[in-house]
């Protein structure tokens, strides 16, 4: 299987607010309150991974350190945002597993020290949800009593797996996910292919870096592969079947990303049998090999094969074993798969 597309390195535009795609409001916010001089000093940015969260705290942080004072892009302080050593801004991000407590003592050491080119520290803090709770509990003396003019931004995916007193403590700011067309747009430069140019901005399910990752590949090669593997998969075959989990569950980023071919794919598969409107279709590249496969299922019996999906997505974001969690997920569609077969021949 190709590489990871999790670990790819996206195609990203520069840090300023007029290069970030849609979420209007809220560049509307940071503005007015930065030029009303009323920037709270902890902020919660959440919403759905790759959306654009980091992109515009770096944003705020070039508005803010600009030598202009308008983010111009061009001065000195702008151009280090751009290149990520700004000696006031702090960035972190998880040590392995968790942002660990040594990491938060280190920030709250340099936070001690008086601005070394601006008048504020700033501080990005990626992946907040994933804050070890001694961490966490360590950070929240920051957020009560800050620095003078310090700005704590946290970005999180998933706000709810943050410590109540640490979300409360911050100013919260939602981001939904960019609408497809808008991703569409900017590919059009970059994908010549109308149909890849598609299927590459829905299965971004709105995400900049699923859209703009190198490894476009994945999105389009690997899924007709995964799709192909996983279709072919027959009641008592288990050793392919074992060996197709172990294949798809060598990596969580990975399993994860396959769940999500696997999501759109069924969705198809769904409308298909339910006489829905082609025009829906997302792998429009793969409509005859759903075309074939909708002849064996009904909308019933695909259904619970998205409700498995889904719920293997579930498991491997709360830590199961992503091997355990495909061997589950492969059972369960051939489970299911049998269980039709079943129902046809007492139909014939």
């Amino acid at each position: 299987m190709p590489s990871d597309p999790m670990h790819s390195t996206p195609i990203l535009p520069t840090s300023s607010f007029a290069a970030i795609i849609g979420h209007e409001r809220q560049k509307k916010l940071l503005r007015h309150a930065f030029t009303s001089g009323k920037l709270a000093h902890a902020y919660l940015f959440s919403g759905f991974e790759g959306i654009g969260k980091r992109l515009m705290a770096l944003a705020l942080a070039r508005l803010v350190f600009c030598d202009a004072g308008n983010g111009c892009g061009k001065c000195n302080s702008c151009r280090r945002i751009d290149h990520n050593n700004h000696p006031d801004l702090h960035t972190l991000e998880p040590d392995g597993q968790f942002i660990k407590i040594e990491q938060i003592r280190t920030l709250q050491r340099a936070l001690a020290y008086r601005p070394l080119e601006s008048s504020r520290h700033i501080v990005l803090i990626d992946a907040a949800e994933r804050l070890h709770p001694g961490a966490a509990n360590a950070l929240l003396k920051t957020l009560e009593e800050p620095p003078h003019g310090t700005i704590i931004i946290l970005l999180s995916s998933q706000p709810q797996a943050l410590l109540p007193t640490v979300r409360s403590r911050c100013q919260h700011l939602p981001f939904s996910r960019l609408r497809q067309a808008d991703i569409d747009k900017v590919l059009h430069g970059q994908v010549n292919d109308e149909t890849e140019r598609s299927i590459l901005a829905a299965l971004a399910q709105g995400s900049l870096n699923k859209a703009f990752g190198s490894d476009r590949d994945f999105y389009l090669n690997t899924r007709r592969e995964v799709f192909t593997h996983i279709s072919r998969l027959q009641p008592g075959s288990i050793l392919p079947m074992l060996d197709l989990a172990a294949e798809l569950g060598a990596d969580r980023a990975y399993a994860e990303a396959v769940t999500d071919i696997l999501i759109s794919c069924y969705r198809d598969l769904f409308i298909i049998t339910a006489r829905g409107s082609s025009a829906l279709l997302v792998n429009t590249d793969l409509e005859q090999n759903l075309l074939h496969l909708a002849s064996r299922h009904t909308p019933a019996t695909v259904l619970t094969m998205l409700e498995s999906i889904l719920r293997c997505r579930i498991y491997l974001q709360h830590n199961v074993n992503p091997l355990l969690a495909m061997e589950w997920l492969l059972s369960r569609l051939v489970f299911t798969t049998s269980i039709q077969q079943e129902w046809g021949k007492k139909g014939a």
